[in-house]
């Protein structure tokens, strides 16, 4: 829905909502059963949910295109991720509570396992625990980049940090050092324009000390950089939908997101239960509440169909505590699909579930591709998730006489 008419008719109400995402939900079938990481998982209080709302395949940025989580993320949260970009770095650092400024440039950077050769080898260094990457962190901040650049670098969850370069006429459109396989050398970054020279030199700089700093810190013997962005303008949640919105995710990336968009972000959970407790304590103070459960997209990550189908086994299991605050409408979506097979995001179209009163449902269908590829929504884009969420809700009033 065009933001302009979403303000025209948006309405405040007394109707909660809740959405969660389960990162990277969809998947493809095992070469051995043909069944979908869904289809294998036993998740009977998701399949009682699916047979009781409308079912659907959404299509995160567009047919054929493979999204990141953050495009994944904006969608869902109803902006058009093609007309809306926000670099990992800054979702990073702003999940973080890093007190970024326009001129910044935010970098999101992995710990990674190089080989003699610089091959790359793994490219999350074996997700090395929080406080060893902390430890590598304070060996990075010892880089000096130029008199004219200062350099932060924060430790952000597993092997992952953020650095931020501030400096005068610092230009974010410079090319990622991530080649996002194995089996080769991290890149340089280039400019992209003219005016990003001295970040594209930054960059290079600081990545030729790391590798001094980290050469006897295998696995975490060397980085990778993407995502990098200055801090955007998204139109608030609040302006465009009249919702007060708050979020309960585990993850910095995630709460950088929603915080951008408008959401206040309800304390640091550590677990799913700790998320749902977030939401209860806050329940009478928020109307949209968004849910972040990562567990999914790790696994898939990692080539790991059986891990994938327990992660989902194990939210299921969780499940009935979420269902216990009685949302008037509740959505169940993945930012993208992470299918085991590929260890990768993919581009395939994703499962979601809408349950509210208002429903047409099917009582055979069950919570997996298939049944939502044969669901009452049809095959429809991410960005329309919001506008379904907020018209079950009774928040959009009618348009037009």
């Amino acid at each position: 829905m065009d933001l302009d008419l979403a303000r025209l008719l948006a309405r405040p109400a007394e109707t909660k909502i809740v959405l969660l995402v389960l990162d990277g939900l969809g998947g493809l079938s095992h070469p051995q059963t043909r069944r979908t990481e869904l289809q294998t998982a036993r998740t009977p209080h998701l399949n009682r949910l699916a047979a009781q709302s409308d079912l659907g395949l959404t299509v995160p940025v567009a047919p054929g295109v493979t999204p990141g989580s953050g495009p994944g993320h904006l969608a869902l949260f109803g902006y058009d991720p093609l007309m809306f970009e926000v670099g990992r770095g800054v979702l990073e650092a702003v999940g973080i509570d890093f007190a970024l400024v326009p001129e910044d440039v935010a970098v999101r950077g992995n710990f990674c396992t190089l080989a003699r050769d610089d091959a790359i080898t793994d490219r999350r260094a074996g997700r090395i625990a929080t406080k060893r990457a902390q430890k590598l962190v304070e060996r990075l901040r010892t880089i000096d980049v130029g008199p004219a650049i200062e350099v932060f670098v924060e430790p952000v969850r597993e092997h992952r940090f953020v650095l931020v370069l501030r400096g005068p006429d610092l230009d974010a459109r410079v090319s990622e050092t991530d080649p996002q396989r194995l089996g080769v050398a991290p890149l340089r970054s280039e400019p992209l324009h003219p005016s990003a020279l001295a970040t594209a030199q930054a960059i290079n700089q600081f990545c030729d000390g790391a590798r001094r700093q980290l050469t006897d810190a295998a696995p975490a013997n060397g980085l990778l950089l993407r995502g990098i962005a200055k801090l955007p303008q998204l139109p608030q949640l609040e302006d465009v939908w009249k919702i007060q919105a708050a979020s309960a995710a585990i993850y910095p990336m995630y709460r950088g997101l929603a915080r951008l968009a408008g959401m206040t972000a309800l304390g640091r959970p550590a677990s799913f239960d700790e998320q749902v407790t977030a939401l209860r304590q806050h329940w009478d103070a928020y109307d949209y509440f968004f849910v972040h459960y990562k567990s999914t997209d790790t696994a898939g990550e990692d080539g790991d169909f059986d891990a994938k189908v327990a992660a989902i086994e194990e939210l299921d299991r969780q499940l009935p505590v979420l269902l216990d605050l009685e949302p008037d409408v509740l959505g169940v979506a993945g930012d993208h699909a992470t299918p085991a097979i590929l260890a990768a995001h993919s581009w395939h179209s994703v499962p979601f579930l809408l349950h509210s009163p208002y429903t047409r449902p099917d009582p055979r269908a069950t919570f997996d591709e298939l049944s939502c590829a044969h669901g009452s929504l049809g095959t429809f884009p991410a960005a329309a998730v919001m506008p379904f969420l907020m018209a079950h809700a009774s928040r959009l009033s009618k348009y037009g006489a």
